[in-house]
């Protein structure tokens, strides 16, 4: 459920609101945070085997149960049962009447039945594959059932034992928690207090919360176990700022965690999960702007001035003039470049958008001011597709630069080296071969990483700490991948980002078209055509050769099978990530040359690849591909002066998988097709993976919940910029509750 809607203070169920000023006056009450830190084992009920359960489920602790909210609450207003009709399902509060049933099997089925009743009739209440409750059914026991009403009787679905059979107290492992929740007009026990047995107000509440269960874990076990620990809830760290509740009329963090366990109304359920969604954004951009500052105070960066005459000169000599996109991105560069702090910045842009012209400005300011700088993309073929677009890119300007990957020669490597490590060289390209030890920098000024969420942390950070003794060096991240605004918030919201949607001119739109199988024969025809006109074509498979694991085209076997049959008089090229480093490095040139007419490729050409005589791509297997691989393929092609063509094939693909291919056909806007794709997938798969440093939110929603994470982005920049820092006394434990919540170790510096 998306929280949506307005947050009063304490505004749930017939509470008055809370002035500011009776805010502030309000008698204190210290959170003991220590209270929620306790075992499982501390609440009434929860023996080693059932804590072993929950350990395995995430929950060790009071907090823990606290912060796992219902998936759902189930609506259930009671019912007598001579208003039961044929046919409906409804809730009913009964007594057993007959004797204490066996389970006896029909077929398959293992059934429990007993007859049960209130004041306006009676019935038989049956169980399904339930024999175990047959034990708890003794007469005069008081059930709380949910199900169906048929010819039979009544078909039990979820049920609860009210009270056991001469006993007003409460049986420990199935308790209708609901009846202790108060109806309007009631007040709860005091929150420290436990509920006294057998003093449990009338049954009828009229929501029940349905918790995330497990195998080993029954929903409403853990519901008895939030129920007591809501009665801790006053421990609870409060992290938003007290001016900033009143101002947003927000109310307090315990109460609401207490109404989203039990609500008692649908307008209190939507008003306390859209607090605690504010909440769980607001504390997270709370980090990641810690995060940054820390960083950027940790070390300063070296002052690079305004540019020079080496970077006039090369603007100049560009055959092309940059988008306004570009432009502004200079502006970006240059400022982050002269503020004496670390540059963090990331450049993400459309497919074809000029990322690597705003990449060279960068690496060249850097130069002219007296120091190197460095590229790291990860794989060889990318790194080499970006030694030969510098090349180009550097025209007249005699700027010496090297090649540092896994397959450079050993006499290559080792004048790199020496030339680094005493200043001669000034510009590097490579892949992880980069952050190795034995690579030392004499004067790291600017670092250019490319594809950087295909690093990990700790290469990141190697890097990071090859600048200037006592310095750091400016980053420039750089993304293929259009990331909407919403996700870039929380991915990468310890970073400035600046984003490409202009292409450079010269630039065709590329029209994509998802084939049927039966189109196949005119879809290679239509290449033959392009191919006989002197354009070339990319095809590419989901595999690298076949699998009996993992069926699929594969392009060893699709290479061959089509330079045979389909493609026969054309020349058809392979190129994979398992070929050797000079394989690859001569099938991509062969291509670039026009010595290949087809290349089958598998998604090692995602990224890098610049041929702008390539007008087709086929790509098989495209529900297997995510939407922003999809759309980084295709900008393969649409490189040049003739119209362009992607061609998606597909094996399987279901109802998901088709919407998302339609919305590639469809949306040509790499910055849309990311939205559309972060309403499909969710947040955590719109970059291809689940990057480990994106949230998970129990409550909040991207993309439904962006606008509250833009009024969350906003309320942090306004504390920055009032207070300097978000451990000013005045904000309270804000970054307390912030490191409670996502990890103590979210505010570590930025490992980039």
């Amino acid at each position: 459920m998306a929280a949506g809607g307005p947050v009063g203070v304490r505004s749930f169920a017939g509470e008055r609101e809370l002035t500011a000023a009776e805010l502030r006056g309000a008698p204190v009450h210290w959170p003991r945070p220590s209270v929620l830190a306790a075992s499982l084992q501390a609440l009434a009920g929860v023996g080693p085997k059932s804590a072993e359960a929950a350990e395995e489920a995430g929950i060790q602790t009071i907090g823990d149960v606290l912060r796992r909210l219902p998936i759902r609450h189930r609506d259930r207003q009671v019912r007598q049962l001579e208003t039961v009709e044929q046919g409906e399902t409804a809730t009913v509060l009964v007594t057993v009447l007959g004797s204490k049933p066996r389970p006896f099997r029909r077929g398959r089925l293992t059934m429990v039945g007993v007859k049960v009743g209130d004041e306006t009739g009676h019935l038989r209440a049956t169980w399904f594959n339930q024999p175990w409750v047959a034990a708890k059914l003794d007469p005069g026991t008081e059930l709380l059932l949910t199900g169906k009403l048929t010819g039979r009787g009544f078909t039990v679905a979820e049920w609860e034992l009210v009270a056991a059979a001469g006993d007003p107290g409460r049986e420990s492992e199935n308790v209708n928690l609901a009846r202790r929740t108060p109806s309007p007009g009631q007040d709860l026990p005091p929150a420290t207090a436990p509920s006294p047995r057998g003093q449990d107000p009338p049954a009828g509440a009229p929501f029940v919360p349905v918790h995330p269960a497990t195998e080993g874990l029954r929903a409403q076990k853990i519901r008895d176990w939030a129920e007591q620990a809501c009665q801790l809830a006053p421990n609870m760290i409060e992290g938003l700022p007290a001016e900033m509740r009143a101002r947003r009329r927000l109310a307090g963090i315990a109460d609401a965690i207490k109404v989203a366990h039990f609500p008692e109304t649908a307008e209190d359920l939507d008003t306390a999960r859209a607090r605690i969604a504010f909440e769980e954004l607001f504390l997270h951009q709370a980090l990641l702007a810690t995060r940054k500052r820390t960083h950027r105070l940790a070390r300063p960066a070296p002052r690079l001035g305004r540019p020079g005459d080496l970077v006039g000169r090369w603007l100049e000599s560009l055959p092309f003039e940059p988008t306004a996109d570009q432009l502004a991105a200079f502006d970006d560069v240059d400022a982050d470049l002269d503020s004496g702090e670390p540059m963090q910045r990331l450049l993400m842009g459309e497919v074809g958008s000029g990322k690597t012209v705003v990449a060279v400005y960068a690496m060249l300011r850097a130069l002219e001011a007296g120091f190197q700088a460095a590229l790291m993309a990860p794989t060889e073929t990318l790194a080499e597709q970006h030694a030969l677009t510098l090349d180009r890119l550097l025209g007249a300007e005699a700027i010496p630069f090297s090649l540092l990957t896994g397959a450079t020669p050993a006499p290559t490597r080792k004048r790199a080296l020496n030339q680094l490590a005493t200043g001669e060289l000034g510009l590097i390209l490579g892949t992880h071969a980069l952050i190795e030890p034995r690579v030392q920098f004499a004067r790291l000024g600017v670092v250019v990483v490319d594809e950087q969420h295909r690093f990990g942390v700790e290469q990141r950070r190697a890097l990071d700490a090859k600048g200037v003794e006592g310095m750091a060096p400016h980053v420039l991240h750089m993304t293929a991948t259009p990331i909407p605004r919403t996700l870039s918030l929380t991915a990468y919201g310890d970073l400035d980002t600046t984003a490409l949607h202009q292409l450079p001119a010269g630039r065709q739109p590329v029209a994509t078209r998802l084939v049927e199988e039966d189109e196949r024969a005119g879809a290679y025809q239509f290449i033959r055509d392009r191919l006989r006109d002197g354009r070339q074509a990319f095809v590419v498979c989901p595999l690298v050769s076949e699998s009996e694991k993992m069926p699929g085209r594969a392009a060893e076997v699709e290479a061959e099978r089509l330079a045979k049959t389909e493609f026969r008089d054309f020349r058809v090229g392979v190129l994979h990530g398992q070929m050797r480093s000079d394989e690859k490095a001569a099938a991509m040139a062969a291509f670039a040359a026009g010595e290949t007419d087809l290349l089958v490729a598998t998604t090692v050409i995602e990224v890098g690849i610049d041929v702008p005589n390539a007008t087709v791509m086929v790509i098989e297997g495209a529900e297997r591909f995510g939407v922003s691989q999809l759309h980084q393929l295709r900008g393969r092609v649409g490189r040049g002066e003739h119209a362009s063509v992607c061609l998606l094939f597909t094996e399987e693909a279901g109802e998901l998988a088709r919407r998302r291919l339609r919305a590639v056909e469809r949306e040509g806007d790499g910055f849309k097709l990311a939205e559309v794709d972060l309403e499909l997938r969710g947040e955590g798969e719109i970059l291809g993976t689940r990057q480990s440093g994106l949230p998970r939110f129990a409550v909040a929603e991207l993309p439904e919940d962006g606008p509250k994470l833009i009024e969350a982005r906003d309320e942090v920049l306004a504390l920055l910029r009032e207070h300097g820092s978000l451990e000013a006394p005045e904000l309270g434990p804000l970054l307390d509750a912030a490191r409670a919540r996502f990890g103590a170790g979210a505010a570590d510096p930025i490992p980039l």
